[in-house]
């Protein structure tokens, strides 16, 4: 995998319109964001179409990308999780008739994203563990299930800034955990 560095640097060509940016930085990151958007629409062919339809974000929004010391992947994990969450959502608000449910597939995961997840699962296990239980079950609605801000606050009953710091210095918690 590429460094942040790189993969910033790659950014700032794509801005400036550089295909062979754009199909190195699809090389180095796609399968992450891959499974990023899998987990969260646990269907491979609706995953697909979003991981598509993000690297086209990803594409017209390279010039708006501003170096700010987080890593590089933060903006396009963003990115792509939004996608995903925008999926989901319409995928929830078109399902609404249930008379064809017998005739939808299994949207669980397949064989291979079962072995990535396991791969590291218990690691990110233990550090979920650290963060303690309501700010880690936020953390799962939010980047998991696609919950909205708003909808944690309400769940939550907090205040939605107090929501934010809590995803943000929970994801910082994780990235330190994941990292040593």
């Amino acid at each position: 995998m590429a460094t942040p560095a790189e993969i910033e640097d790659l950014i700032g060509k794509m801005s400036l319109g550089d295909r062979r940016a754009f199909s190195a930085i699809y090389s180095a990151t796609s399968a992450k964001l891959f499974g990023v958007v899998l987990r969260i629409l646990n269907n491979r062919a609706d995953a697909e179409e979003v991981l598509q339809e993000a690297y086209v974000k990803i594409w017209q929004n390279a010039g708006k990308y501003q170096v700010n010391g987080l890593s590089p992947m933060t903006w396009l994990i963003t990115i792509a999780r939004n996608q995903a969450i925008d999926r989901l959502r319409a995928r929830r608000a078109a399902t609404s008739d249930l008379s064809e449910a017998d005739a939808i597939a299994d949207p669980g995961p397949g064989p291979e994203a079962l072995a990535i997840a396991a791969s590291d699962g218990e690691r990110i296990s233990a550090c979920m563990e650290h963060l303690g239980p309501d700010k880690a079950d936020a953390v799962r609605r939010a980047y998991l299930l696609g919950e909205t801000y708003e909808d944690l606050a309400a769940h939550y009953r907090i205040p939605l800034n107090t929501v934010r710091t809590w995803l943000r210095r929970s994801l910082q918690n994780l990235r330190e955990c994941l990292s040593t």
